[in-house]
C-alpha cells in the first residue's frame, strides 16, 4: 500500500529488533497500561517481537518513510489459534487478527494506525477471510475511536481481564 510519504510492507529480519524497541517504545508510554515491570514478559515479547513470524501464519507489517525509517508496525495472525490473546479469541474460526499496532513518536498524526489498519483489512479480505479479530484497552482509547471509525464493532465474547488489565474485544466482518 503507497501513501505520499510512507509504504506498507512485510517486515524483513533486519528489521525486527528495531520494530522492538518501536513496540517497547510505544507501548511503554500509554498511561494506565501494563508497565516494564508489572508485565515483563509482555515487553519481552514485544521486544523479540520478530521471533513470532516463526510461524507462517504470523506476518509482521511495517509503515516504512521514504527514507527507508520505520515508522510504525503491527502483527497479522492469519489464523486465530495462533493469536496468542487469553479469552475465545484464538477459538474463532475463518478470521484473522492483529496485534501490536504501534508507531513512532515522531511518527504520530499522520494517520499511519489506520493505515495498517486499513491493511490488515484488505490483507485479511485477500485470504477470503470473514472478519478480522483486534482487542485494546482504555489505555488506548485514542485508537479505539478510530476503530470504530473505520468499521469495527464491539464484541463482548472476546473481551477479557489480564490481572487488573481489561482487554477489549472487536471484530470487523467481510
Amino acid at each position: 500500500m503507497l501513501h505520499p510519504q510512507f509504504e506498507i510492507r512485510l517486515a524483513k529480519p533486519s528489521q525486527f529488533r528495531e520494530i522492538g524497541d518501536l513496540m517497547v517504545k510505544a507501548y511503554s508510554n500509554l498511561p494506565g497500561f501494563l508497565t516494564t515491570d508489572s508485565a515483563p514478559e509482555y515487553f519481552k515479547k514485544l521486544q523479540n517481537i520478530g521471533e513470532l513470524t516463526a510461524n507462517p501464519a504470523i506476518k509482521i507489517f511495517t509503515a516504512v518513510s521514504k527514507e527507508n525509517v520505520i515508522a510504525g508496525a503491527v502483527v497479522y495472525f492469519s489464523d486465530m489459534q495462533f493469536y496468542g490473546s487469553a479469552g475465545s479469541a484464538p477459538k474463532v474460526k475463518n478470521a484473522a487478527g492483529f496485534r501490536f499496532l504501534a508507531t513512532s513518536d515522531v511518527f504520530r498524526g499522520h494517520g499511519l494506525g489506520k493505515m495498517l489498519t486499513n491493511y490488515c483489512i484488505e490483507y485479511a479480505k485477500s485470504e477470503q477471510q470473514e472478519q478480522l479479530v483486534i482487542h485494546t484497552t482504555n489505555a488506548m482509547k485514542i485508537a479505539w475511536g478510530m476503530y470504530e471509525r473505520i468499521g469495527f464493532e464491539r464484541s463482548v465474547d472476546l473481551d477479557f481481564r489480564k490481572g487488573a488489565l481489561e482487554v477489549f474485544g472487536f471484530r470487523y466482518r467481510f
